[in-house]
């Protein structure tokens, strides 16, 4: 298995550790999945939820804590490593956190949920790498025409984030039902097709990822052979000891069956996938009371969102599992025990 060229650096492997928030992937798990040859990804979603200004004032804490987890993650990792961050384009300060990312030196931006317009722009003059997620031929071809127009760059990576994956997704509610569901292998041939002709056309190697519902070997060589230069994968990764999640996190998807995980609206407006927990069904038929808003998703009303999301995802990572909104990928039944990150690696890439 080839690594992942990221600018001058390449990982030993082809696999890229998921971004989770809130929490979830931060300096320890991105940084212990970097060491051992993958690439580890930061969240930045609510990044600075355990700093102590955090409800005063999330912003300056988002952006405080940004440094100190690349650094802490960078120690971990080492210089030659590729370490990167997922930013959501739905964040209500998407550039100031695209821009203090570049500021800390990170190798790469993974960015999703949302079209990133404007992400070429924020990292001028830097060697941060970009990568825009998208879910379909269409998607990416709309991305990767517009900053060729508008920036004369062409996308560093592709990552492709299949009906399967966890967390927030770029489809509509109809697509994710069973019948009208779109194949994460026939997105990827069609877009691993198109990057190909973009990478003839302007001489430049551009990796593309496949992500969603990857679980072993025989995944990571399937897409591999379909013309994809890596896999990425974060429900794996949740159930190790280096993960930054508490260990009641871990042993909700340890305790979740096949029937527990289910797509529910988010209540930024998209659909997720999610374990159907006690808490999510209450707030299907009653509204929480919001004492605080933390400004973070552009699409968030709080006048009728059911429930803070932020709030919700704060509990989760923290291990209040009655109180909290607990996304997962759709192989989250298949987890049953915690392994270490230097294990799971081996393991992902051994016959």
């Amino acid at each position: 298995m080839k690594g992942i060229k990221v600018g001058k650096k390449e990982s030993k492997y082809p696999i890229i550790q998921g971004g989770m928030g809130v929490g979830v992937s931060m300096h320890r798990l991105a940084g212990n999945v970097s060491k051992e040859g993958g690439i580890g990804i930061i969240s930045t979603a609510d990044i600075g939820y355990q700093e102590e200004d955090f409800n005063q004032n999330p912003l300056k804490a988002n952006l405080r804590a940004i440094g100190k987890e690349i650094k802490k993650a960078r120690e971990i990792a080492g210089e030659k490593n590729i370490l990167g961050v997922n930013i959501m384009v739905a964040l209500n300060n998407y550039k100031e956190i695209v821009k203090e990312c570049v500021k800390n030196k990170i190798d790469l931006i993974i960015s999703g949920a949302g079209i990133p317009k404007e992400l070429p722009e924020y990292v001028e003059g830097s060697n941060t790498k970009i990568a825009p997620i998208v879910s379909s031929l269409r998607c990416c071809k709309l991305i990767v025409k517009h900053w060729i127009k508008k920036y004369n760059y062409v996308p560093d990576m592709i990552v492709i984030e299949g009906p399967e994956a966890g967390g927030h997704l770029g489809f509509k509610e109809e697509e994710l039902n069973d019948n009208e569901k779109p194949k994460l292998e026939n997105i990827t041939t069609e877009i691993v097709e198109y990057v190909n002709e973009v990478e003839e056309e302007y001489d430049k190697e551009i990796p593309v990822i496949a992500a969603g519902g990857i679980w072993d070997n025989k995944d990571i060589k399937k897409y591999l052979s379909l013309g994809a230069s890596g896999v990425q994968m974060a429900t794996r990764f949740v159930a190790t000891y280096e993960c930054d999640a508490s260990d009641n996190f871990k042993q909700a998807y340890i305790n979740a069956k096949k029937e527990d995980v289910k797509i529910i609206k988010s209540p930024v407006g998209m659909p997720g996938r999610a374990i159907y927990n006690n808490f999510i069904k209450q707030t299907e038929k009653v509204k929480c009371k919001i004492d605080k808003c933390y400004n973070c998703i552009k699409t968030c009303n709080v006048v009728n969102t059911p429930y803070c999301i932020t709030k919700a995802l704060v509990n989760a990572v923290k291990g209040n599992n009655d109180n909290s909104l607990i996304f997962c990928g759709s192989n989250v039944d298949k987890v049953k025990e915690i392994v270490s990150v230097h294990n799971l690696m081996k393991e992902l890439v051994t016959e």
